[in-house]
């Protein structure tokens, strides 16, 4: 069965429903916070997965002007200008896109109307069709706790707002919800694509049902394992997590990264019949120069001495995991393994990565999410594999938790 055939309706306002948007001024809200080096784009999946999005608005002749932030800026801040993303995204587009000069933004930056004077100005200069970028819109002061006058003036430069950041969709910022007070808001064919996707993984999963949870921070790991453990048929721990659930359980961990903060959270969830442990680990030095397995008993024991720590789950783990993955109907998976920077703590994650990838598409419906796991999955060249490659790692996580996003508010129906 091809699931991708699968149309789930979680009725959310898609800009696709818009019968005619030719000459409109389209606020389109992207998530560009791109890894930058100097002035280049690192990664630019985030621009790649919005492009369906910008190319549809295009050809449907709307004047189409982008909204996002890059870094956490203080002020105008000339290293997070959005200048190198602009011009890596003309690339990918094949089309020119003109962006707001930041020494506007300067000399108007405690006069935010007479900037958006300016700003109004160069839009009005638009043709059907052409593309234009505001500066980063943290740069304007009151943007992320959602300032009013920072939305209306926002709002004054569209006549239609279209929501596409869905690695954004957990912020009540002015960019991401406030704008929707004043125009008509739609969701883009990403975000739109996200919700149903997602929607689907907690409404209608097929079984098994397995979610494999890794990475290093239980306070928002945890929501998701506790509001998916009685959907789920079992939940199958690595990184920190389980480190965490280990000390929590009396076992000796030497130095390896736990969230002491959540010992007690941790030992409820590591007697839960559902969650599956790591049966070894790999026990080394950060540097990956000195390592060894281990094998985890039943009974609390020194995994690992002082100086040495857990830094992946081990081959024996890695081959029970796979029995679960490969009878999956359903996969999620958000967090690494162990810690996959550093060779040879990366060899679980990587191939956990094949594993979800070689399960998706048509045997399981394939969710992952997250920076570092997106990272994994390209490292495997298998990420086409995947039926869905959230973009949002703390958005995907916030979702699965139950919690009703801001973002996604705005353009439900």
């Amino acid at each position: 069965m091809n699931h991708n055939a699968v149309r789930f309706n979680m009725n959310t306002k898609s800009i696709l429903k818009v019968k005619s948007l030719t000459g409109k001024r389209i606020l389109l809200r992207v998530d560009f916070n791109v890894t930058m080096k100097g002035k280049k784009v690192l990664d630019d999946a985030r621009l790649l997965a919005s492009i369906p999005t910008i190319e549809y608005l295009i050809k449907q002749k709307a004047k189409v002007i982008l909204l996002s932030h890059l870094g956490r800026p203080e002020g105008v801040d000339s290293s997070l200008s959005l200048v190198p993303v602009a011009k890596r995204l003309e690339t990918l587009l094949k089309k020119n896109i003109n962006i707001l000069d930041i020494n506007i933004l300067k000399k108007y930056v405690k006069d935010i109307e007479k900037y958006f004077e300016y700003a109004s100005k160069e839009i009005g200069k638009m043709k059907n069709g052409q593309i234009f970028m505001l500066e980063n819109v943290r740069f304007l002061s009151g943007e992320s706790k959602n300032d009013e006058l920072v939305s209306k003036q926002l709002a004054s430069l569209g006549d239609v707002f279209v929501l596409d950041g869905f690695a954004v969709a957990h912020r009540a910022s002015s960019s991401v919800v406030g704008i929707s007070k004043y125009l008509p808001t739609y969701s883009g064919l990403l975000l739109e694509k996200e919700i149903i996707g997602l929607s689907r993984v907690m409404k209608e999963p097929k079984h098994p049902f397995i979610l494999v949870m890794g990475g290093i921070k239980m306070e928002t790991k945890l929501p998701v394992i506790k509001n998916l453990v009685g959907k789920v048929d079992n939940v199958l721990i690595g990184g920190g997590i389980a480190s965490t659930c280990f000390k929590s359980m009396g076992y000796d961990v030497g130095d390896s990264l736990v969230d002491n903060d959540y010992i007690d959270e941790a030992r409820k969830i590591s007697i839960h019949k559902k969650i599956i442990k790591p049966i070894d680990v790999v026990v080394g030095i950060k540097d990956g120069k000195i390592y060894r397995v281990v094998r985890i008993e039943n009974k609390p024991h020194t995994i690992c001495k002082k100086g040495e720590a857990i830094f992946d789950v081990g081959p024996g783990t890695v081959r029970l995991y796979s029995t679960y993955i490969k009878k999956a109907e359903t996969l999620v998976w958000n967090g690494n393994m162990g810690y996959a920077e550093q060779k040879p703590y990366d060899m679980a994650t990587i191939s956990i990565a094949r594993l979800v990838a070689s399960r998706s598409k048509g045997k399981a419906y394939g969710v992952i999410g997250g920076g570092e796991t997106l990272q994994a999955m390209s490292a495997t060249g298998m990420s086409e594999y995947v039926d869905l490659i959230s973009t949002g790692g703390g958005a995907m996580l916030e979702f699965l938790s139950g919690k009703k996003l801001p973002g996604v508010a705005v353009v439900a129906k």
